[in-house]
C-alpha cells in the first residue's frame, strides 16, 4: 500500500469522516442483507477504540440527486446500532446546519450517520462545493467503500481535497492487498472465469487477463457471442451481433498467447425466459430457433471443473447462467462447488458472482469475496481507482 492507511494517522479526539458502502437491499423499510454493514465494522470499531468521533456517510440506491423517503438511511442506522451495541446518531441531512450541530455535540467514541449522499445532486458530479461542505465536517477522511472506489464522486474522491489527512480504511486495504497479490504475483496455473450477460461489459478485463492467465473460462450470456463466433446458430439466445468479430479476435489472441480459452460445449436451452420454461441440454451446435441458452451444460461444467482442479489461483467474475432461476443455476452452483473443492487461492470479484456463491452457501469456502463488482473489474484490468488515487500517499 503506497497510500496512507488508517494506522498511519492519529485519530484520537479527531472528527473522522468515513465513506462506507451501506448500499444494502431494503424491503418494506427493512435491511434484508447486512453483509456490507458487517464489512465496515473493523474500521468503525477501531475508530471507536481509538477515541475518534466517527462520522459515517454512504449512498443508498439511485435517488437521482433528490430526497426519496424510501431511500433514507434510518433502517441502516438501526442495524448498525444493534451490531455496535451503542446508539448511532442519524441526521436527516448530509451537509449543513443539522449535521454540523450534531457533530459539535459528539463525544469521543460516538458514531453518527449522515443522510444518503446521493440525495445531493452534487454527489455524482463530484461537485467541489458539495465536496468542500463534506470536508468541513471533519479533520480526517477515511475511504472504506471499496464498491464505490471506481467512481470519482464528491464523497469518494472530491472530499479528500478538503480535509487535513485522507487515508484508506481496513476493508479497502484488505481488498487491494489480497487482489493485488493475486493479480500481480499469482500462483500458477492462473485461471480466470468470466461470465455475465454481455461481452461488451467485460472486453477490457478479458483483454487484460489474456496477458496474464493460463486458462480463461467463459460462461453466462456473453458465451453466446463466442458460440456465434465459432459459426454456430444461437436461436433466440441473448446475442451481441456487433461483438461477434471481437469474440473471434479474442479467440485468436488467446491462441497466439498460448492461453486455454475454454468455451461451452453444451448449454441448457429454454423455450422462454422464465423460471418454469421447458428446458433441455443440447450441444452448442444444436441450439434451435425458438430456444435460448440460459446456462452452461454438464459437459462444460465437467471440462471447467477439470481446469479448476489444476489451478493454483482462480479469479471469478460473472455467473455461468441465469442463476436467479433454479432451473438455470446448476452451472453456476457447480462451478462454485469446484472452486470450493479446489486447493487454489479463490478470489470472487463481487457483484453477481458473490451473490451466487452466497446463494450456494459456499462463501466460507472461498479465499476472498470482493465487496465491489465494478471496482474489482477495474482493478483486474490494471486501471486506477479514482477514489483510491485521491487519498494521501504515505
Amino acid at each position: 500500500m503506497d497510500k496512507k492507511t488508517l494506522k498511519d494517522v492519529d485519530v484520537k479526539g479527531k472528527r473522522v469522516l468515513v465513506r462506507v458502502d451501506f448500499n444494502v437491499p431494503l424491503e418494506d423499510g427493512t435491511v434484508t442483507d447486512d453483509t456490507r454493514v458487517e464489512a465496515a465494522l473493523p474500521t468503525i470499531n477501531y475508530l471507536i477504540e481509538q477515541d475518534a468521533k466517527v462520522i459515517l456517510m454512504s449512498h443508498l440506491g439511485r435517488p437521482g440527486g433528490e430526497v426519496k423517503e424510501e431511500l433514507r438511511l434510518d433502517p441502516v442506522a438501526q442495524v448498525l446500532s444493534n451490531k455496535l451495541e451503542q446508539a448511532v446518531i442519524k441526521t436527516d441531512d448530509t451537509v449543513g446546519d443539522e449535521p454540523q450541530e450534531a457533530i459539535s455535540r459528539m463525544e469521543t467514541g460516538d458514531v453518527l450517520l449522515l443522510e444518503n449522499t446521493r440525495f445531493n445532486p452534487g454527489e455524482k458530479k463530484n461537485d467541489p462545493e458539495f465536496a468542500k461542505q463534506l470536508g468541513q465536517l471533519a479533520d480526517i477522511y477515511v475511504n472504506d467503500a471499496f464498491g464505490a472506489t471506481h467512481r470519482a464522486h464528491a464523497s469518494t474522491a472530491g472530499v479528500a481535497d478538503y480535509v487535513d489527512e485522507a487515508a484508506v480504511g481496513f476493508l479497502i486495504q484488505n481488498e487491494l492487498e489480497t487482489m493485488g497479490q493475486a493479480v500481480k504475483n499469482p500462483g500458477q496455473p492462473f485461471v480466470a472465469i468470466i461470465g455475465g450477460a454481455k461481452v461488451s461489459d467485460k472486453i477490457g478485463v478479458i483483454e487484460a487477463l489474456i496477458e496474464k492467465v493460463d486458462a480463461l473460462l467463459i460462461g453466462g450470456g456473453m458465451a453466446n457471442t463466442f458460440i456465434a463466433a465459432q459459426g454456430y446458430e444461437t436461436g433466440d439466445s441473448l446475442l451481441e451481433e456487433d461483438k461477434i468479430d471481437l469474440a473471434k479476435e479474442l479467440i485468436e489472441q488467446a491462441e497466439a498467447k498460448g492461453v486455454n480459452l475454454a468455451l461451452p460445449v453444451d448449454v441448457v436451452v429454454a423455450d422462454d425466459f422464465a423460471a418454469d420454461a421447458e428446458h433441455k441440454v443440447v450441444a452448442v451446435d444444436g441450439i434451435e430457433a425458438g430456444w435460448q441458452a440460459l446456462d452452461v451444460g454438464p459437459e462444460t461444467v465437467k471440462n471447467y471443473s477439470d481446469i479448476i482442479n489444476q489451478a493454483e489461483t482462480i479469479l471469478w467474475n460473472g455467473p455461468m447462467g441465469v442463476f436467479e432461476m433454479d432451473n438455470f443455476a446448476k452451472g453456476t452452483n457447480q462451478v462454485a462447488q469446484a472452486l470450493a473443492d479446489s486447493d487454489a487461492t479463490t478470489i470472487i470479484g463481487g457483484g453477481d458472482s458473490a451473490a451466487a456463491v452466497k446463494k450456494a452457501g459456499l462463501e466460507n469456502e472461498m479465499t476472498h469475496i470482493s465487496t465491489g463488482g465494478g471496482a474489482s473489474l477495474q482493478f483486474f484490468q490494471g486501471k486506477a481507482l479514482p477514489a483510491v488515487e485521491a487519498l494521501n500517499d504515505k
